[in-house]
């Protein structure tokens, strides 16, 4: 066999293998029929388990409902805060939805869809608190779960007549409001979303946020065509409120209009 055609086979298998080892995700999701998807299952309300182990929660439900719109059944992975991004790198699973923040260092090593669910920290009262920013804070009392984020930024922001009291845990900042010892908490809408859960007298409201990370879904790098799918659907289940049925069943509130 001439050298020259050595090479072209041997060109043709290098072709063939790295055409196979970077076939589009989307396809191969589809092919199998099953999209498996990296979920918490020790973080309530985005994910955890029944009493009989069947997984629950906001992410499962976005899971759930990515994998009907693609025609696919869905396995979940329960995954931690710290192998959820490996196991998508290792082809573990195809997608991330965990109630996963993008920030600078994330984004250098995988994709991130459009937000599908809010994650921030607030400051939450009931109705009748005319509360919309920080200045309005002014004279007023809140409660705060201490050396937590939101202590640590209402205490730079607070306008100084604002009296800031700090519990040693988020059922003691719970407890304050619920009392009426406070008249606001800064906390994060998780927390009341237990709050709501409860079904109280006292219902917090956002009043403002204070730090913003919704939640995304996080994908492989250079994986336009499941990228684009997956922002489709959000953007569909977003118009015709899908998605906001489920902000609504776990945490208690609709979808910012910012998302």
């Amino acid at each position: 066999m001439k050298f020259s055609t050595i090479l072209l086979a041997l060109c043709a298998t290098a072709t063939f293998a790295s055409a196979t080892a970077s076939a589009d995700a989307l396809d191969q999701i589809v092919k199998s029929g099953v999209l498996k998807v990296a979920v918490p299952q020790d973080f309530p309300p985005f994910g955890s388990v029944t009493s009989d182990l069947t997984p629950q929660g906001l992410d499962i439900d976005v899971a759930t409902l990515i994998a009907k719109k693609l025609g696919v059944k869905i396995e979940l992975i329960p995954v931690t805060s710290a192998n959820r991004v490996p196991y998508l790198q290792t082809k573990k699973v195809d997608l991330i939805i965990s109630s996963l923040g993008k920030n600078p260092e994330r984004e250098k090593v995988i994709d991130f869809s459009a937000p599908y669910a809010p994650f921030y920290n607030g400051v939450f009262g009931t109705a009748d608190q005319k509360v919309s920013s920080v200045t309005d804070l002014a004279g007023k009392t809140v409660g705060v779960t201490r050396g937590a984020v939101e202590d640590l930024e209402l205490t730079k922001m607070a306008p100084a007549s604002t009296t800031i009291k700090r519990y040693e845990d988020n059922n003691g900042t719970i407890s304050a409001f619920l009392s009426g010892q406070v008249q606001l908490v800064a906390t994060g809408n998780v927390v009341a979303a237990a709050i709501l859960a409860k079904n109280p007298p006292r219902k917090p409201e956002t009043k403002f946020l204070i730090k913003n990370s919704p939640c995304s879904i996080g994908l492989n790098k250079d994986e336009k065509k499941l990228l684009d799918k997956v922002n489709a659907i959000l953007a569909e289940t977003k118009k015709d409120g899908e998605l906001n049925a489920i902000s609504v069943k776990w945490l208690g509130l609709p979808l910012p209009a910012s998302l």
